[in-house]
């Protein structure tokens, strides 16, 4: 399982990317119970790619997010790099398309013309 870095403020949001050249963000928020459906999910497809970096941001904490980002529901996937949204899903996921994207985006990060990742 891929680990997930918990990001508890705004501050921490642009750390983490600025760090990480290629990252994802889950936007989730506490009531959620499809928020907390999909984050084990997310884990388990993340771990295929070693370079992404996984943030959590639970928006009950850090309500900012929605302004920042351009949030209207939770939960959102963001996926970044450096500090510009090249991905974004949200709601309702459906991951054999959210992988092919991911698989796409990762290979052209890397340089890469194969197919597989």
């Amino acid at each position: 399982m891929k680990e997930v870095i918990e990001l508890t403020s705004v501050m921490e949001i642009d750390d983490f990317l600025k760090k990480n050249e290629l990252s994802f963000l889950y936007v989730s928020t506490p009531g959620c119970s499809i928020c907390h459906a999909l984050l084990p999910k997310l884990q388990e497809l993340l771990s295929r790619y070693p370079l992404i970096i996984f943030g959590h941001i639970d928006a009950g904490k850090v309500q900012e997010v929605a302004g920042k980002f351009l949030i209207l529901s939770a939960p959102v996937m963001l996926l970044m790099i450096g500090q510009k949204e090249v991905l974004r899903e949200d709601r309702f996921v459906r991951f054999d398309v959210l992988q092919e994207k991911l698989d796409r985006i990762y290979r052209m990060f890397n340089g890469e013309n194969n197919p597989e990742v």
